[in-house]
């Protein structure tokens, strides 16, 4: 009986060996199946790219909303679905239905009147800076199907709220369409290049207060407002463009940090009189405009006013009739106010958001009893203000109520303050609501999932998908990913960081693996956040595949934790930050699977700034560090953004050259490759420039790479392609 049970039990083992074996070796094969991703995946064919749901528009009624869409015969189409059950409620125009003589005519790029009667069609588009652009442009009548032409390069065609007429910008001067007609009328004449801009801004407004159009219709179609920037003090900057035998010199005013400002005013069209008047902004010309907005009352224009160091915010009322403005709000800081677009005029009142209780919360005023209400009076900060329902009393929002990583939407009862989250998952939420606020449309997603498009009801009610991106979805769980978590890590001096890192998809605790930071950590920023992150994420990933753990901090003064911890680095741009990534590094390094000899950190704009700081101020902690587009010192920067955090040269000069990368280049001990574009309009190649002479004059060796007639962007064509096989080969090789 023994050797039988022997015997038996040595073939249950041998078989359960073969059964184990053949498990292993299937989740083995399993493993390999997954497709391993590749640089021109990523970078070249963007075939991680998720959909998006193109030319989303919800419609006045309220009930309804339009969509681009292609026929069975690939015919591009505008049509008009329900909202509450989808039903295709017809075709709005197809690209057919226009005579065009040149061809199929483009009705991708399009904009309804107020009244949905017209649409206008932008093609030819040309990027100027971020958000300038010009193009032709066309008006379509829906009703008697005549297409108005104006093919001739111009800026920010725009419907007046009546549909009858178009204003726009052509050579720095405004002027407007008479559609019926097709007249044009020139508003201004006295424009100039380099010299003077009507209807539009400047580059530094164009870039820190991210805006471009300079012109408002007054909502009864009566008055259009629009700014005048005298720049002809400001200095200007000059950039080759290397296009040809000779090469071309490109030049425009910049403002560098102490330097001159346009002088920007702001001036009244009226259409019944013919007549313009000049508001009145005060004597001080050296403050800034940031925004003008028509209010509720007919015939009254907001116009926020900032003074030069950013401290001190004014809202004025200003009468369309005569310019006379009062000032009807005041807000004033220890260190910056920021600028948003969250203000909301009402019946006696104006909401807007403001970080005075120490978080960014939406206020009410009240203009008859002059006093300001809390109305989201809890310990977390608003992102985004939807809008007023009047009908439900409520004000909708999205707030990093649960922690900074994520977002959800939400509404708060004016009547009894109750706050609900309407958004159910947990990751980042938006919103985009119909008129009368009855729907929204959602978007969704997380770290790990592409975005997903749903339309609820306001309670946050699902009522069908758009757009689920499940073939992407499909692909992610087909390829070869690493494995991402969110934490906090607490620093040697007690401070807890917001961070994420990606594991290699085979991690194993018990081998040491190099790290990858990668870091932004400009003021108000985030990189640390339970959303979608692209093309970088996807980057990333590869990076993991190739055994690295891939890390990213959020430092002190990023955002959504508070104005304490954002506006913490004020003065002292740079120097908390570094402090605080080398301070994370040494934390990883005393992970038992971290090789804390092999420490890279990397960056992009602020993000290439802080990796030049570390690679120097943290020399002994990073090995290597790739700095692309960074700033080397404030000085070179404009004016707006960095005397918003550091005031001006001549008040704090020592702290922009003691934060400065080159003050430290002496430092440097390991691997540096400092990446530019020779066309950077934001963050100049000078910066590189100065950075590489610093290096040479303390014999420290680097590396370069520079992208001819590339912007802050570098891409376009196979750029970002070669870039990202630079940078992966340079750490792959160096760290």
């Amino acid at each position: 009986m023994k050797n039988l049970y022997s015997t038996l039990n040595y073939r249950t083992l041998v078989a359960a060996f073969l059964l184990l074996s053949f498990s292993l070796g299937s989740t083995q094969i399993s493993k390999a199946q997954k497709a391993e991703l590749t640089l021109k995946d990523i970078w070249k064919t963007y075939s991680y790219s998720p959909k998006s749901v193109a030319g989303f528009r919800a419609m006045n009624d309220g009930e309804s909303y339009v969509q681009l869409r292609r026929d069975t015969s690939g015919e591009m189409q505008i049509r008009r679905y329900s909202i509450k059950d989808g039903s295709d409620l017809g075709k709005i125009i197809g690209a057919k239905d226009i005579t065009w003589d040149a061809g199929t005519f483009d009705i991708s790029n399009f904009t309804f009147s107020q009244d949905e009667t017209k649409l206008l069609f932008l093609s030819n588009l040309n990027q100027i800076y971020r958000h300038s652009y010009s193009s032709f442009f066309y008006v379509y009548d829906l009703k008697t199907t005549q297409l108005i032409p104006y093919e001739a390069q111009v800026m920010y065609p725009s419907f007046s709220p009546d549909g009858e007429k178009v204003a726009y910008v052509q050579d720095n001067n405004l002027f407007v369409l008479e559609i019926n007609t097709g007249t044009s009328y020139q508003i201004t004449k006295d424009g100039k290049q380099n010299s003077i801009i009507n209807g539009a801004v400047d580059w530094v407004y164009e870039e820190e207060f991210s805006m471009s159009r300079g012109f408002e219709w007054s909502p009864d179609s009566k008055y259009i407002a629009y700014y005048r920037f005298d720049e002809s003090k400001v200095k200007e900057f000059s950039m080759d463009m290397f296009e040809a035998l000779y090469p071309r010199q490109e030049q425009w005013k910049y403002p560098k940090a102490g330097e001159d400002n346009s002088v920007v005013e702001v001036h009244i069209a009226s259409f019944n009189s013919n007549s313009k008047v000049k508001c009145e902004t005060g004597e001080n010309t050296d403050i800034y405009l940031p925004r003008i907005k028509w209010t509720n009352r007919p015939g009254v224009l907001s116009i926020q006013r900032l003074n030069r160091l950013q401290n001190k915010w004014e809202l004025l009322f200003s009468s369309a009739s005569d310019g006379k403005s009062e000032v009807v709000y005041t807000e004033e800081s220890k260190t910056y106010v920021d600028i948003s677009d969250n203000l909301d005029f009402v019946e006696d009142g104006f909401y807007f958001t403001s970080e005075r209780s120490g978080w960014n919360h939406i206020w009410f005023y009240d203009l008859k009893k002059k006093k300001a209400k809390d109305m989201t009076p809890q310990k977390w900060d608003v992102d985004h203000y939807y809008g007023y329902d009047a009908v439900a009393n409520k004000i909708y929002f999205s707030a990093a109520n649960e922690s900074a990583i994520h977002r959800s939407v939400m509404s708060v009862s004016l009547k009894s303050g109750k706050v609900e989250v309407l958004s159910g998952k947990a990751g980042w939420n938006s919103a985009r609501f119909s008129k009368g606020y009855k729907y929204y449309l959602h978007t969704w997603s997380n770290a790990t999932t592409p975005p997903v498009y749903t339309l609820c009801d306001a309670n946050g009610k699902e009522i069908r998908s758009l757009e689920q991106n499940a073939a992407l979805a499909e692909k992610l769980a087909k390829t070869q990913m690493g494995q991402i978590s969110f934490a906090q890590l607490t620093t040697a001096d007690q401070l807890s960081l917001n961070y994420y890192k990606i594991l290699p998809p085979n991690f194993d605790a018990s081998k040491k693996y190099p790290v990858l930071m990668f870091v932004y950590g400009g003021p108000g920023s985030q990189t640390v956040k339970d959303a979608w992150g692209g093309s970088n994420y996807m980057w990333f990933n590869y990076m993991a595949s190739k055994g690295y753990i891939v890390v990213s901090v959020d430092n002190r003064g990023t955002g959504f934790r508070g104005e304490e911890f954002k506006k913490s680095t004020y003065l002292q741009l740079g120097n908390l930050e570094i402090q605080d990534q080398i301070a994370a590094a040494k934390v990883l390094a005393k992970e038992s699977y971290v090789d804390a000899s092999r420490i890279g950190i990397w960056g992009w704009s602020f993000g290439g700034y802080m990796a030049s700081l570390g690679i120097s101020k943290g020399a002994d902690v990073f090995k290597t560090a790739v700095a692309v587009a960074p700033v080397t010192n404030w000085r070179y920067y404009d004016n707006i953004y960095t005397e918003r955090f550091m005031r001006t040269p001549q008040e704090n000069g020592e702290s922009y050259d003691q934060n400065s990368p080159l003050s430290h280049v002496d430092k440097i001990k390991g691997n540096y490759l400092i990446v530019h574009g020779t066309a950077d309009d934001n963050v100049h190649f000078q910066n590189a420039v100065e950075m590489v002479k610093a290096m040479i004059a303390a014999d420290v060796r680097y590396d370069s790479e520079f992208y001819p007639n590339k912007n802050h962007g570098i891409g376009g064509g196979n750029t970002r392609f070669h870039l990202f096989n630079r940078i992966t080969d340079y750490l792959l090789e160096n760290l």
